[in-house]
């Protein structure tokens, strides 16, 4: 599709020339934006107003909010020092203001003839001589002035406003506006019609409310917000709906058998929460279509033996299972955990994992492919190309947002048959200690079954999270003492070093030095991610028999480590860590009967956000209201791990303020799919072109 017509035209008129096969260079820059034709234009809205509707005098200019005077031209100069810039002084009946660009045409030098009067737009900043606009707008005196709100678009390098502006206009004078909501959903939800909604954000009318535009609270925003929940919720539903025209190895629920096995087996009672969790993970293998669940859980809630009786019932059924977690460290936890409940019951396991030697490596290989091996746990190795399962009918996938979507998708394929004509795929549990927020589960996962974990086993009791200046390091030192003669273990996390792994790496080792000459009596070990998986291995040993007493470690240690005995936490510079990193590193310990401490040790100044993510800490141990607050600080892109992607979740709806319009859209997706089929289709249409797939991963 092209542009608006005359985009080409405007190409050449502004000097860009005809491009290469793409089109000219400014459909080029419209394209970069991700507008092709008509339909993309329309909803490329503003990302914020300017009013250019009245002249203000510079006297009645505030700092930092744009304005706009009419002043004469007192003097202008080049300036060669501190480097070459255009320096211009203006003025009217209230007063003066200093005017000032880095980067300047001779036009503009010829514009600021002393004693012409210029219409100056700007914002009001403090300089080094009083106050000044940088890089201002200059327009003739006295011309009509706008008499509504100026949109100013999202734009790219080279692509002016007015480009946009002029080709957005044509686009509304082109494009089908025509609602894709029926008239009883208008009603229903006392949303505009869509072309008015459109009209009204391209060309506020006069007197519209610029604080309801600014803040995205105008009825215009209001119909556009919930028409892009609207398309993202239909969306998930066409992929849920998708999902269940596949289909999947039946895993049925038997009376006894191993799930029963396993239960008389456990040395402990499951949780009401573990057991609705675990009949609902059965019902849903017994289906034919594959399970896509999400299990949520807080640390320590007791995820995995939720995910060993999934296991069981797959085993149990005839399938291969596979279980794939993101650090060596946590698979191996599995791997001995799991198979300390079932092997007893004559369960083969095998293992896989970058470290495994050529001969194990080969031996677990043939075990996986001739079947033998039951249950297969390990690392992103099980997804290599010479891993190959006889019947694979479940995949676990434990902290699953840790893997991109290729990885997840390379181990489902690897379970992909041909049975009686039909292509079966496996079952798929996602397991996370990281609580998904509740808005965010009602969009980004609308498409998932998700399970909570909402209770912890008894015995599990609070851990006292303090906070101390590391200028209080002595104290720390002695608490570690105290605890240590007590017979306990503790953890010593060493600060982030984001910039440079090797960096890390080194403070670790210093942190350890340091720790050895404070504490000589003490048994210390160091394990950090460069260590080699064979030491590593030994030293986590060690800890977990008593061997060592206190643990220096990076965060190697955040998920899956669990030692009972470990009743004390310090993590140094803990204002340099994530509220969700903080929240599983607090969660290795309050594993057994005593009473655990989490010491947030922090070096001042703290910034404003370093200083709620601690303040969320000491306040709370709830793992989803943890969530809740570290998506208000750091948005759903980087929640989800996106937000490098270059697309933007949402584009005009707020997680954070538009809960109501999420819970308005879930409502009327099965209204559109169920009763008006083909709005929503052209809603689809209007909406997700070119998003859909990203909004699937």
């Amino acid at each position: 599709m092209r542009g608006p017509a005359g985009a080409s035209g405007g190409a050449a008129a502004q000097g860009g020339g005809a491009g290469p096969r793409g089109g000219s260079l400014l459909e080029r820059k419209f394209q970069r934006l991700g507008l092709f034709g008509p339909a993309d234009f329309i909803v490329h809205l503003p990302l914020r107003y300017e009013d250019e509707t009245r002249i203000q005098a510079i006297a009645e200019l505030v700092p930092g909010v744009p304005g706009q005077v009419e002043a004469e031209v007192m003097h202008s100069e080049v300036q060669l020092r501190p480097r070459r810039q255009l320096h211009a002084v203006v003025r009217d009946d209230t007063g003066q203001i200093a005017l000032r660009w880095l980067h300047f045409y001779p036009s503009q030098q010829k514009q600021l003839a002393a004693g012409r009067r210029l219409r100056v737009r700007g914002e009001l900043r403090h300089g080094f001589g009083g106050y000044e606009m940088v890089h201002p707008r200059l327009s003739a005196a006295g011309s009509p002035l706008p008499q509504a709100l100026t949109p100013v678009y999202p734009t790219t390098d080279g692509l002016p406003q007015a480009s946009l502006r002029k080709a957005i206009d044509q686009a509304l004078a082109q494009a089908d506006l025509s609602d894709t909501l029926p008239d009883a959903l208008l009603r229903r939800y006392g949303l505009i019609p869509f072309a008015d909604a459109i009209r009204v954000l391209h060309h506020p009318p006069a007197g519209a409310s610029y604080q309801d535009l600014l803040e995205r609270e105008h009825p215009a925003w209001l119909r556009i917000k919930f028409d892009e929940l609207l398309a993202q919720q239909l969306s998930l539903a066409e992929a849920r709906a998708a999902r269940h025209k596949q289909r999947a190895p039946v895993l049925p629920a038997r009376g006894g058998g191993l799930p029963r096995a396993l239960r008389d087996s456990l040395p402990f009672a499951l949780t009401a929460a573990q057991k609705r969790v675990v009949r609902e993970i059965a019902a849903d293998l017994a289906r034919p279509f594959p399970m896509h669940r999400l299990l949520q859980g807080d640390v320590g809630s007791g995820k995995t033996i939720v995910a060993a009786f999934a296991a069981a019932q797959a085993i149990a059924a005839g399938s291969q299972v596979a279980i794939m977690a993101p650090t060596e460290i946590l698979a191996e936890q599995h791997y001995h955990k799991l198979g300390a409940w079932l092997r007893p019951l004559g369960v083969e396991t095998a293992w896989l994992a970058g470290s495994l030697g050529a001969k194990a490596r080969k031996a677990a290989l043939e075990a996986v492919a001739g079947g033998r091996a039951q249950l297969v746990v390990g690392t992103q190795a099980l997804i290599q190309e010479k891993v190959d399962f006889h019947n694979l009918g479940l995949i676990v996938l434990d902290e699953q947002h840790r893997f991109g979507v290729g990885q997840r998708l390379e181990l489902s394929r690897k379970g992909e048959s041909v049975v009686a004509g039909r292509n079966l795929i496996p079952h798929q549990l996602n397991m996370s200690a990281t609580p998904i927020p509740r808005t965010l589960a009602m969009t980004f996962f609308a498409d998932l079954d998700v399970s909570i974990i909402d209770e912890l086993p008894p015995g599990r009791k609070p851990v006292l999270t303090k906070l101390i200046s590391d200028a209080r390091r002595e104290q720390v030192l002695g608490s570690v003492m105290a605890e240590v003669r007590k017979g306990r273990q503790a953890y010593w996390v060493c600060p982030l070093v984001e910039e440079s792994e090797a960096l890390q790496l080194q403070t670790a080792i210093d942190t350890h030095a340091m720790l050895v000459q404070a504490l000589p009596d003490m048994r210390i070990g160091l394990v950090h991610g460069k260590l080699a998986t064979a030491a590593k291995q030994e030293v986590m040993q060690a800890f977990r028999d008593g061997e060592i007493d206190l643990l220096v470690a990076t965060t190697v240690i955040e998920v899956g480590v669990d030692v009972p005995n470990a009743s004390l936490m310090i993590i140094e510079h803990a204002e340099r860590f994530g509220l969700a990193q903080l929240h599983q590193l607090r969660g290795r310990v309050g594993r057994g009967a005593a009473e655990s401490i989490c010491v947030l040790m922090y070096q001042p100044p703290l910034s404003g956000v370093a200083r709620q993510r601690l303040r969320a800490m000491y306040e709370t141990g709830d793992g989803f209201e943890i969530a809740q607050r570290d998506l208000d600080l750091r948005g759903p892109g980087e929640f989800l791990g996106v937000r490098q992607s270059g697309q933007e979740l949402l584009r005009f709806a707020s997680l954070e303020t538009d809960a109501r319009i999420v819970e308005q859209a879930q409502e009327a997706v099965p209204i559109m799919r169920d009763q008006y089929p083909e709005h929503a289709r052209a809603h689809l249409d209007r909406w997700m072109r070119n998003r859909k797939d990203y909004l699937r991963t």
